[in-house]
Formats: C-alpha cells, structure tokens, sequence
C-alpha cells in the first residue's frame, strides 16, 4: 500500500497504518506492507510530466523498498531516488512545498520594502539575479492545496515534538495576510488619486489559485475580491478557467463574463492566465478608464507601455 499524499514525518505509519489494520483486520508488516512516494506534480506545468520528475521512493523495509522503487521505474523515465525510510520521504516532500512557501514570503516581504522605497521589485529581481548562485522568486499570492497548506502539516508536527517553528510560521503569515495588504495598497492609491471609494469600479481578472489551472481551493485571488468588497467597492471578477458554481459556494463570488468588466477605475492582473496574455495591453486599454490604476500582481506587463495613461503598481 503505496501513499503519495503530502503529509508530516511519521503520519503514513502512525496513522495510516493503524487505520488500514482496523478496516481490514489484517497486520501491517506481515499481512500487507507500507511504502511512500510523494506527487511531486505541478499543476499547469506541461514541460514537467510526470515521468520527467525523479520519484521519491521508500518502502517500511529493504524489501518493499526495492517493490516500490520497481513499479515506479517502470513509467518514471527520470528515475527513483530510494529514501532511507518512510519519514525522510515524508519530510522531504513537505520540506519542498515549505521552502518554496518561506521563499515567496521573502519575496513578498521585500515587495511590501520596495514599495516604500519607490523602487519596482522586479527590477531589483532582475539585478540581483545576475550573480550565479541567486534563487529567483518572485512575490505574489500564495494559495491552492499544496504550497498555502502543507507547510502547516510540519510545524503541527514540530509543535508535537515540542518545538516551536519560527521562520516557516513567519512566512505563512506573509503569505497569508498579502490578500488584505494588495487591497489596502488600492484603497490607498485610489484615495490619493481622487477616486471616491465607495463608487470604485474595480476589475479583478483571475480567481483559481495559480495560473492557466481551474482549481479555486484555497485561493487567494478570491480573498482579494473579497477584501476589496469589505471597503464597499463595486469588484468584478473574471476567470476563463474556475468554475463559476463552485466559487459562489466557496466564497460567495459571482463570477461574470469577462466582457463585462469594463468601465473601470482600477484593474487588478491578479493570475495572468495565458488566456490574457495574448493582448493584454489592449485588454485592459478597452476596461480601465483614462488615469485609473493598473495593478499587475506578477509583473507581466512591462509599465513603460502605459505611462501617462494609467497609475502602474505590482508588487
């Protein structure tokens, strides 16, 4: 019995297994055997398949290590790596979803400095990632099942072993709390640019948690929208690709066309589909009125093509 679920170091044979033997009345390690190989599958992603991704592999003993590692080689054209048990196994998956996690949140966080600073994040990013050993992160919302969730699975797990975690905590609370801050930031530059707050008409395009994906679990684009309806703005939000019942029943969002986004004093690129990216320029030239604020979460326009037309900000 093979899991490839994200859990914490020790949930597949302290849990699983004790739960199997009860349902089944049969003996783990006698009766039947444990093995362990994370997903490690990236959503939208089409030049990383599945068999092009090395599998993590571990077995509860060298001979079930050596059945697993079998079965996997046998469609993985990438390989196995064999883990020297169930918990390194475990922990090396939710290790992956933590570093990226704690990696955006410095991300994000030098994205709230630069604000301040009056400079652009993504051309500190594009300076800074000249020198050979750089790792290239960008800031923006951090949602969906994986990366704004397993990483809670660690620090539950630390806290049981009594150890309290600081930085992994820090940066979910980064991460977390971006939806309110990009909402505050709008509010602010709208205010400042003479726009009355209540009557804003703001455009959010995209709703799912990531990119060219329908998944809308945990999505932090929709509590943007939501964020911004608190301050008593009329949002609008758009999505080519999340289904328009399960938003409503999630987060209470009625999703509407695209085309009827327009007239708008603010626009917010919140997950830049590739279904915008053909000819966003003139997307957004046929939505935003004149002077009103262009918001590109994930930098995927270049500002010089609308400066004197438009406020620019991203993070």
């Amino acid at each position: 019995m093979v899991f490839e679920s994200t859990v914490y170091p020790g949930a597949t044979e302290e849990i699983c297994a004790p739960e199997l033997e009860a349902a089944s009345g049969l003996k783990a390690g006698t009766d039947f055997k444990l093995g362990y190989s994370p997903e490690r599958i990236n959503p939208g992603d089409k030049e990383h398949p599945i068999e092009a991704i090395v599998k993590v592999v571990s077995g509860q003993d060298s001979e079930t290590l050596e059945i697993v590692a079998a079965k996997y080689e046998a469609i993985i054209d990438a390989g196995v790596h064999r883990a020297s048990s169930i918990k390194v196994a475990e922990a090396a998956k939710v290790l992956e979803n933590t570093q990226r996690d704690v990696n955006i949140a410095l991300m994000n966080e030098l994205a709230k400095i630069t604000r301040l600073a009056g400079i652009r994040t993504a051309d500190v990013l594009e300076a800074a990632g000249t020198k050979w050993n750089f790792l290239r992160f960008n800031p923006g919302l951090v949602g969906g099942h994986c990366i704004g969730v397993d990483p809670y699975y660690l620090t539950s797990k630390a806290e049981q072993l009594g150890y309290h975690p600081e930085v992994i905590l820090s940066g979910r609370r980064i991460n977390d709390g971006m939806p309110r801050y990009i909402a505050t930031e709008v509010l602010q530059l709208l205010a400042t640019h003479g726009f009355p707050i209540r009557r804003a008409r703001i455009g959010v395009l995209g709703a799912t948690f990531k990119e060219n994906v329908p998944d809308v679990r945990n999505s932090k684009a929709a509590e943007l929208v939501l964020e911004l309806k608190k301050f008593g703005m009329q949002v609008m939000a758009s999505d080519p690709h999340a289904p328009i019942e399960q938003m409503h029943e999630e987060y209470g969002i009625e999703l509407v066309d695209c085309d009827q986004v327009k007239d708008l004093d603010a626009i917010i690129i919140a997950v830049p589909h590739h279904a915008y990216l053909n000819d966003l320029p003139a997307l957004i030239r046929s939505k935003l009125n004149p002077r009103g604020l262009l918001v590109d979460l994930k930098s995927a326009l270049n500002p010089a093509d609308f400066l004197g037309e438009y406020q620019y900000w991203s993070l």
